[in-house]
């Protein structure tokens, strides 16, 4: 057998070891909490499916689109992938964070369907569309996390909960400075029976604008809201900008530049499920955090798009530049001189990333625990409808109690060979 076959027998012992995985998981699990509970057929590809292009050196589109799952409505969906190809050793050029197969939640709230709950928005409402490209999708859990819930006259309960995160988080391009509608798949199960697992877009901050991230005051109207009808989520993006750059990063002989500081982006998430009487059912609100991203908002380049990698090269009327850290780490200390923000040995690539796991609250004391509601996670009913998305929410009141936020992922490192912005 030549090369080529070899690595065609590799790749389909993997798939095939990954669909008996994933029965095998499924079989241990209730009706109630699968995330289907019928077999679906092959209907077709979803939009999000095949859109990722390589650059030269790179994976095929072939090996790339080969790492897919078929969703609730039967279409064939990306999904989780390693940075290297197991089977072949080549790269994709971008990462998807942790593999969610370790997660104690990934059979409840299998298939990880990168772009389902876009795909059903066009159902539901083709006015708002919203189409996400392929590596924002970044995906973060724990298991077995140590969280505080305080109750009413300083009572304090120490509960144990499993959590898993996906957000398209992209930090490359413009999109997020207009854009708040972003895709999270979002569970929770804790000690004290509090359970969610919820797919939906959720609209973070308020379209067409965003907030500085060195200075949470300072808000930045960038553009037309896009979509134009897309809602207020409430919670914020923000955003580091050319002030944040002048500030932290251009900084003056005998000082270092501190990257932390100004590159360093907040998604912060206010999450709700509601029923069609617009009663609250579920809620959190996660916050991703990200560092050393490959973009910030500049208002005289192209777009508004400034490249963090170019500022390594720049230096001011006063003398003031980036120094040391990461600018001397890209450039090899000043002998590469014409690094691009895509080079694979930029450090500014946005593969470091943790998530607050902040207020979880669930208000379904009276259920059911299935729901199925609109893609942005509105008018809940207890039967699907053209559009809708299953939601689990576990048959409990915690409201009474308040979670204190815990940090999960802040020592995790998504880099990999050849990953390289846009990631």
């Amino acid at each position: 057998m030549n090369r080529e076959g070899e690595d065609t027998m590799r790749r389909l012992n993997r798939h095939l070891n990954m669909i008996v995985a994933l029965f095998a998981a499924a079989a241990t699990l209730s009706c109630e909490h699968s995330p289907s509970e019928v077999m679906v057929e092959f209907v077709g590809n979803s939009r999000a499916y095949g859109v990722w292009q390589p650059a030269e050196g790179e994976c095929s589109a072939e090996i790339h689109d080969s790492y897919s799952v078929l969703g609730p409505d039967g279409k064939r969906y990306p999904t989780w992938h390693p940075p290297i190809d197991e089977a072949t050793g080549c790269s994709f050029g971008h990462e998807h964070g942790r593999d969610p197969r370790g997660s104690a939640l990934f059979a409840a709230i299998s298939p990880i369907a990168f772009g389902y709950a876009n795909e059903l928005q066009d159902i539901h409402d083709p006015h708002t569309m919203r189409h996400e490209d392929h590596v924002g999708h970044k995906i973060e859990w724990e298991n077995g996390m140590s969280m505080r819930f305080e109750g009413g006259a300083g009572q304090i309960l120490d509960v144990t909960c499993d959590v898993f995160a996906k957000l398209h988080q992209g930090t490359h391009s413009r999109d997020a400075f207009t854009n708040n509608l972003h895709e999270l798949i979002y569970a929770i199960r804790c000690s004290d029976r509090t359970e969610m697992h919820v797919t939906l877009l959720t609209p973070i901050g308020r379209a067409g604008e965003m907030v500085a991230s060195c200075d949470r005051d300072r808000v930045i109207v960038v553009g037309t809201a896009t979509p134009p009808n897309s809602p207020n989520g409430g919670g914020r993006r923000a955003i580091p900008d050319r002030q944040c750059i002048e500030q932290h990063m251009l900084v003056a002989a005998g000082e270092r530049s501190n990257y932390d500081a100004a590159l360093r982006e907040s998604w912060e998430v206010s999450m709700s499920v509601r029923r069609a009487d617009n009663r609250t059912i579920a809620s959190a609100n996660p916050y991703f955090q990200v560092l050393h991203p490959s973009r910030f908002f500049d208002p005289s380049a192209p777009n508004g798009v400034a490249r963090p990698v170019d500022v390594c090269y720049e230096t001011t009327v006063d003398g003031r530049r980036a120094r040391q850290g990461l600018c001397e780490t890209s450039t090899s200390g000043g002998v590469v001189t014409d690094l691009t923000y895509d080079d694979p040995r930029s450090r500014f690539n946005g593969v470091r990333r943790f998530v607050d796991i902040n207020s979880n609250r669930v208000s379904n004391a009276d259920g059911p625990e299935v729901w199925y509601t609109d893609p942005l996670g509105r008018n809940g009913r207890t039967e699907p409808f053209p559009g809708s998305i299953r939601q689990f929410i576990a048959k409990v009141d915690n409201t009474a109690r308040v979670s204190h936020g815990a940090v999960i992922g802040r020592d995790r490192d998504y880099g990999a060979p050849g990953v390289r912005a846009p990631n």
